[in-house]
């Protein structure tokens, strides 16, 4: 598999799949789904249980604010608390597609620089790859 830039892994928000605009660092966490069943007779060793838990997809993005349409219905999702479809795309063509909470937007300026934001993402229901 060859490297892949990390500008090309980009965050898309609804139906229609508008790209968030300028984001500069886009992260993605998978965590799995098992459960701990280590007992007396497990001889001091961690057993799991797979398949058994709960699974979910968190994406942490930050970027420049550029108040596009995107961006406007995040804000208003995260105001809200709603729950709309999301997909991440990667360089090679994979995406990712699910339904996620804004679980928190941040936003922060300088005196002379540009308005940024940060916001994080969970999933709610299951993630395909498409």
């Amino acid at each position: 598999m060859s490297a892949q830039k990390g500008s090309a892994f980009l965050l898309k928000i609804g139906e229609n799949r508008h790209t968030v605009a300028g984001l500069r660092t886009t992260q993605m966490s998978i965590n799995g789904d098992t459960v701990v069943i280590t007992h007396k007779g497990s001889d001091g060793w961690r057993e799991l249980l797979g398949g058994a838990g709960t699974r979910s997809v968190s994406v942490s993005a930050a970027g420049i604010f550029l108040g596009s349409t995107a961006e406007s219905a995040i804000r208003s999702h995260a105001l809200a608390g709603t729950i709309d479809d999301y997909e991440l795309s990667f360089e090679d063509g994979e995406r990712l597609r699910g339904r996620f909470l804004v679980q928190r937007l941040d936003y922060a300026g300088d005196f002379n620089g540009e308005r940024t934001y940060t916001l994080q993402l969970e999933s709610s229901g299951p993630v395909t790859q498409a």
